[in-house]
């Protein structure tokens, strides 16, 4: 079975690699309210959004635990998975990994408040599907490539 897990860890890299592009620019929501007003941001449309709107601090958290933290984690997992001190790169992935469901946590929050209040309706858009594929499947080659280079380093 570890075999056929390292085998396919560029497999799952290349996947969620895909999958955090598209769950960047894909719509995370739908909004609706009035039945006029329809409302489908993307990931990076919130960002600008809040930068334009002059919220420039919040705008900063959001894009520093949506785009540079899942990066830099995508990063270090490609670079561990080809690196020959594979156990030195896994263990920053756990530092980064901390935060990997934030944000899925936090469009499902925005979606409950929109549905309770009564002022919108809302419901989960493709963007924020592939962006927790994305979280997911970099979990799933974190594991795999901490034991193999647990496994390597007791050798």
């Amino acid at each position: 079975m570890d075999k056929i897990g390292t085998a396919a860890v560029p497999i799952i890299l290349f996947a969620a690699t895909v999958c955090f592009a598209l769950g960047l620019v894909l719509p995370i929501a739908v909004f609706e309210s009035l039945l006029i007003f329809t409302e489908r941001p993307s990931l990076i449309e919130v960002i600008a959004g809040l930068w334009d709107e002059g919220d420039v601090a919040i705008a900063f958290v959001v894009a520093l635990f949506s785009l540079a933290f899942p990066a830099a984690k995508l990063l270090v997992l490609h670079i561990a998975a080809y690196a020959p001190d594979r156990l030195h790169w896994v263990e920053r992935v756990g530092v980064l990994s901390k935060w990997s469901m934030a944000d899925v946590l936090v469009v499902a929050l925005a979606i409950f408040a929109a549905k309770t209040s009564g002022l919108a309706d809302a419901a989960a858009q493709a963007g924020i599907w592939f962006y927790a594929a994305a979280t997911l499947l970099s979990a799933g080659a974190a594991v795999i490539l901490t034991r193999r280079a647990r496994r390597d380093d007791a050798r």
